[in-house]
């Protein structure tokens, strides 16, 4: 009877967010080889519909398996799926991340302070950054423009990868602070992944929540790397895409990272480590950007007509004078958005506050509510006076 009961909730959750997500997608492939047209819902897409069934799901899962006892009030499982934080762009909370939490979540003075920091960094990543790369992007990805250069698509790629490391990074960092000041502790949901020497550890860094869930919710219940490993890897790895978009980029893009990471199992990851961290590092940012623009064209046209563009292959200008344009007003944001995804601020801060207690107590006490104050007010300007405001995350 249990295990009726938890086989038709995750189907009916499923249903639903395949309903709302992939109906329209369903129904223009199934157009495109019958002689006849079945009519294409017009269904709106529910914000945040994936983080929240996903976390429905690992609860469900967690509570048939014994992992987690239910709570017998309702209203703490209410407030683990609606929890407004995290509920649009992630990160994925489990039940048991928090269920201690929401019996009595501590509010303290020093974690409201850690969190309005977490947020205003969070902010500042998003409005400063993000966005102001990203009003270059759409200009520099358009290989059918007769502007389009070999640099051009080159540098777009580059400017569109920190656009959307900072937006995504960027609200779930808002996420985790809004919860700190609640009270509660959220998963982290990156780690500087454009450090990453492969794709392995790229995906390790990226999306952190998303990869635990289908590492542990799909992948083991599979098999994992007992028994028909190299189905489960793809079968994750499609759920991946697909769980992005409904679209076939997103698909590819998903198979990519998981053909790339059965080749690094298989024989890449042994030659990465012999060739050495410089190598490694080359290669992990190549693939990496090849990856967004899958990721960026749903499209596939464009994105072939990107990518061979790209390889000299388009029969492209290798450069021309809108593009050092474009390179010169966006250099010095684009060699900040380089270093501040990288630990290099992080670690000179603790670096200093270590060999310098008097110093570090000044940057805490001064410096963080000085520069969360600047980041306010110039986030705010550029809100005001700017309409570009984009929400990468609003498909999922």
């Amino acid at each position: 009877m249990a295990k009726t009961m938890y086989i038709t909730a995750i189907a009916v959750n499923i249903g639903i967010l395949g309903f709302f997500k992939y109906a329209g997608f369903l129904v223009d492939n199934v157009n495109s080889i019958l002689p006849f047209d079945i009519p294409h819902p017009e269904v709106t897409l529910p914000i945040g519909i994936s983080f929240f069934t996903f976390e429905i799901i690992c609860y469900l899962t967690d509570v048939y398996k014994g992992t987690i006892k239910a709570p017998r009030s309702p209203k703490k499982l209410l407030l683990y799926v609606s929890f407004f934080p995290h509920l649009v762009a992630g990160p994925i909370i489990r039940y048991s991340d928090i269920q201690h939490q929401i019996d009595n979540p501590k509010v303290t003075m020093a974690g409201f302070s850690e969190g309005i920091t977490r947020f205003m960094i969070g902010l500042g990543k998003k409005v400063i950054i993000a966005n102001l790369l990203g009003e270059s992007v759409a200009q520099l990805l358009n290989p059918s423009s007769g502007s389009a250069t070999v640099l051009g698509i080159w540098f777009g790629v580059c400017l569109f990868a920190l656009q959307i490391y900072f937006d995504f990074s960027g609200y779930s960092d808002m996420a985790i602070g809004l919860g700190k000041m609640f009270g509660f502790n959220l998963r982290e949901n990156f780690n500087y992944p454009y450090v990453s020497k492969s794709a392995g550890e790229f995906w390790r860094r990226w999306n952190m929540s998303l990869g635990g869930f289908f590492r542990d919710y799909v992948y083991i219940p599979l098999g994992g790397n007992r028994r028909f490993y190299l189905r489960n890897l793809f079968v994750v790895w499609f759920l991946t895409g697909f769980w992005h978009g409904a679209s076939w980029n997103f698909i590819i893009w998903g198979l990519y990272f998981g053909l790339l990471i059965y080749l690094e199992r298989l024989f890449i990851g042994k030659w990465l480590e012999k060739a050495g961290a410089v190598v490694s590092h080359i290669y992990g940012t190549f693939i990496m950007l090849i990856g967004w623009v899958w990721f960026y064209f749903t499209d596939l046209h464009e994105a072939i007509k990107a990518l061979l563009t790209m390889f000299g292959l388009n029969h492209r200008d290798f450069s021309n004078l809108e593009l050092q344009i474009y390179f010169k007003e966006n250099l010095l944001l684009f060699l900040v958005a380089i270093i501040a995804s990288t630990p290099l601020m992080k670690w000179t801060f603790t670096r200093m506050a270590e060999s310098n207690p008097k110093l570090g107590a000044g940057l805490h006490g001064i410096g963080v509510p000085v520069l969360n104050i600047a980041i306010l007010i110039i986030a705010t300007i550029l809100l005001i006076g700017s309409t570009y405001n984009p929400f990468l995350y609003y498909r999922f």
